[in-house]
């Protein structure tokens, strides 16, 4: 049987770096996005779209491992059978019970209910970690970054994904999604049940058929990049339904540019910084000084 670390007292660390309506959020879309619609060969291809700056034999069965903002446990599900042992951290009480769910079979991972900042490990024990869009949704991003380093092991790499603020798109497409922050800013602050079932219109009546039209202008030749939700053209409609909630139901988001993504995890202690070139922006990868 998977371990449960006693749950923290989140409500306590409220003032803290935290953003409760946010956490209360993701908790609903879990909830309502188990990724038990997710089959096993996209999973994975999603996987290695941001595994792929990690080093082969990062991931080997002595390693002690940390995912900083499990929520659903999809990627910890692919990472826990290569591991030792995998610490599976989240401010959502209900994310974390559907990753319990979704790691039911793995007998090295422990469930911690709690901050990042606050997490029950110990400094400098860990391997390697990785927090996939989560820090972003975090007040002091920076700080919550920090607390992650802090538990690796001297030399042990951090991986990372934070929205990126378009740097390496043309300055319409930066406007374009300026739009749709001012439809976010109003949906996210509805009942939960609301800002579900607008986000799933979005995805039916945005997401897809611009998704599809990337995928035909593709397919005709056509160089496809920047054209908005490109990104989803081979998806399926499961990803866009849930991400579409993750975009328009989500509180708290930040973006940032490569360049501050730098500068943050160096000052977090990481040197020999990489960052991967495909999508999703940004991926990056660091290790922590001796």
């Amino acid at each position: 049987m998977a371990e449960t670390i006693k749950p923290a007292d989140i409500a306590a660390h409220a003032p803290g770096n935290i953003d409760a309506a946010t956490v209360s959020g993701f908790g609903d879309e879990w909830t309502r996005f188990d990724q038990s619609g997710l089959g096993p060969e996209e999973r994975r291809k999603i996987f290695d779209a941001y595994f792929d700056i990690v080093p082969e034999g990062t991931l080997h069965k002595a390693a002690r491992v940390a995912d900083f903002g499990v929520g659903s446990g999809r990627w910890a599900a692919l990472v826990a059978p290569r591991v030792g042992s995998l610490a599976c951290v989240d401010a959502s009480a209900d994310a974390l019970a559907v990753a319990r769910r979704n790691l039911a079979g793995e007998t090295n991972c422990t469930f911690l209910h709690s901050t990042i900042e606050e997490a029950d490990l110990a400094d400098a024990s860990l391997d390697f970690a990785y927090s996939l869009g989560v820090l972003h949704h975090i007040p002091r991003t920076s700080d919550a970054m920090a607390a992650c380093v802090r538990k690796l092991k001297p030399g042990a790499p951090f991986l990372v994904y934070l929205y990126y603020r378009f740097d390496n798109r043309p300055r319409w497409y930066a406007t374009l999604w300026a739009v749709s922050e001012h439809a976010r800013k109003t949906i996210s602050r509805a009942p939960h049940g609301l800002r579900y079932a607008i986000s799933q219109i979005i995805a039916l009546g945005i997401y897809w058929p611009l998704a599809r039209l990337a995928r035909l202008a593709e397919r005709l030749g056509a160089k496809v990049d920047n054209f908005p939700l490109s990104f989803y053209r081979a998806k399926p409609f499961y990803v866009m339904r849930t991400d579409a909630l993750d975009r328009f139901g989500t509180r708290l988001e930040q973006r940032f540019t490569r360049a501050e993504i730098r500068e943050m995890m160096e000052k977090s202690g990481l040197h020999d910084i990489r960052f991967s070139n495909s999508p999703p922006f940004w991926c990056a990868i660091g290790w922590k000084k001796d």
